[in-house]
């Protein structure tokens, strides 16, 4: 089967950006001068500018590594505070209910072990909180005086 005109102008056009594409290739490797290390390295002087020499290590003040402060200071305990609230809420079937705090408009979850056996919904209690697996739980639950 011949090849038609068209296919062969194509054919031509292709291997002659070929040929271009090569020669810049060449070109851009002679032309590159290969740059040290030394010439890529950056430096940060003292007033933070970048610059191409190395900063001068004998003016660089010394820094006792024993003021350095490695880590987070531990929290002091703090004492719980007791909190007021409303039985919002009492299953006695499952042995679980909500306490809405007063002060707030949270409401914490407890478990009928934390609480007085007789609680009932609508009782003023105090309680403290601690962290449970699924946010703040009441604990420590008493009447309110």
């Amino acid at each position: 089967m011949a090849i038609s005109f068209s296919k062969r102008e194509l054919e031509k056009k292709k291997q002659g950006k070929k040929l271009e594409k090569q020669q810049r290739k060449e070109e851009r490797k002679a032309n590159r001068g290969g740059s040290s290390l030394d010439d890529m390295i950056a430096y940060v002087d003292a007033n933070g500018m970048i610059t191409d020499t190395p900063p001068d290590m004998s003016s660089k003040p010394k820094v006792d590594a024993e003021t350095i402060a490695v880590s987070v200071p531990k929290k002091e305990e703090q004492e719980p505070v007791a909190l007021r609230g409303r039985v919002e809420h009492f299953n006695t079937d499952k042995g679980y209910g909500f306490i809405k705090d007063l002060d707030s408009t949270e409401k914490y979850f407890f478990h009928i072990s934390n609480a007085p056996a007789d609680i009932a919904e609508g009782a003023l209690v105090t309680f403290e909180t601690e962290r449970g697996q699924r946010g703040l739980n009441a604990v420590n639950i008493a009447y309110a005086k």
